[in-house]
């Protein structure tokens, strides 16, 4: 109620003066009914002065309500005039204060949350090893459960896969921080990965193919986007039907990795980059976890290298762009 009055108070003192004193004025000086033309026109003009006034004063509130700046300053009124403004200054400084500390809370969160992944998938990964090694070691020695034991390979594959794309998912929040620009050798990243995913490729009965010459370096980080070609051609493979190639080239700049394999719909071209999108191939393989292609929308978009994805006729192709940062090696 008190912030009511204040605000009001210049119209109550308006009022008093136009209604009140100013008729009684006039009526003292010539009576009322001879100048009525002259009392309307004073009130009209007193109520335009009000409003000017009025105006002046709660301009800066107008201001920060209809402009387009929503940052957290910019909300903020600086040196208020009028008690509405000072009154919605408090409240906006107060709402500042409780933003800032639940972005904190969030950014603790988000802290903690990352090392829990980091520490529970390194903990994992441990005991993970030591079963692979005991699979190759058991393999030399039991070759009548050769079958058996590679199944279980497999599935620890699979598992350290996913441990391995988790803490991927997990880093990548602070990829910015984490960036080292540098000449890679192109064909040397892509080996290893094949290197990588041999057992991957021979149990799915894929076969690789790179052209990549020797003389071809980019400007870019070596871990990051190792990741990126491990996802792609670990999909490569997952997607391909059995027997096909994976032909990995290069040309005009351009990375090309290919597969055959069912079309991806156009409607999921554009989707399947979403976090946790399977699409209908995920739904179908049932393997598909809906963070890969995610990934490497992430890390290609912060090391600022072009990409397409274009399916059609049993042909997926995968293009990242190089061509603003290639370099050819001198011999």
């Amino acid at each position: 109620m008190k912030l009511f009055l204040q605000d009001h108070l210049s119209f109550i003192i308006l009022y008093i003066i136009t209604f009140i004193s100013l008729p009684i004025v006039i009526h003292q000086l010539d009576g009322i009914n001879n100048h009525y033309a002259y009392f309307i026109f004073l009130a009209i003009t007193l109520l335009a002065i009000l409003l000017f006034f009025r105006y002046v004063r709660r301009k800066k509130m107008y201001v920060h309500m209809k402009g387009n700046n929503m940052g957290i300053e910019g909300f903020l009124i600086h040196q208020p005039v009028s008690p509405i403004e000072k009154a919605y200054s408090v409240q906006l400084k107060s709402i500042q204060s409780f933003l800032l500390s639940k972005e904190d809370e969030y950014k603790d969160f988000l802290h903690e949350q990352q090392l829990m992944i980091s520490h529970a998938v390194h903990q994992m990964k441990t005991p993970l090893s030591v079963i692979q090694l005991l699979i190759q070691s058991n393999q030399l020695k039991e070759q009548n459960l050769f079958l058996e034991w590679q199944k279980v390979k497999t599935e620890c594959d699979k598992l350290n896969f996913s441990l391995n794309q988790l803490l991927t998912y997990s880093r990548s929040a602070k990829i910015l921080a984490d960036l080292k620009i540098e000449p890679i050798p192109l064909k040397s990243i892509v080996q290893e990965v094949i290197n990588d995913l041999k057992d991957y490729f021979i149990e799915n009965e894929i076969y690789p193919k790179s052209t990549i010459g020797d003389n071809v370096l980019i400007y870019s980080d070596r871990k990051w986007l190792k990741v990126v070609v491990y996802q792609l051609l670990n999909n490569a493979v997952k997607y391909s039907k059995k027997e096909s190639v994976v032909l990995i080239d290069y040309e005009n700049g351009k990375l090309f990795i290919r597969n055959k394999g069912e079309t991806i719909p156009e409607s999921e071209i554009n989707r399947v980059f979403e976090l946790f999108y399977t699409g209908t191939k995920g739904r179908t393989k049932g393997e598909a976890t809906g963070i890969g292609l995610y990934l490497v929308k992430k890390i290609l978009s912060t090391l600022n290298h072009p990409y397409r994805l274009y399916s059609a006729n049993n042909e997926t192709t995968f293009t990242i762009d190089f061509s603003g940062s290639i370099k050819t090696a001198t011999k």
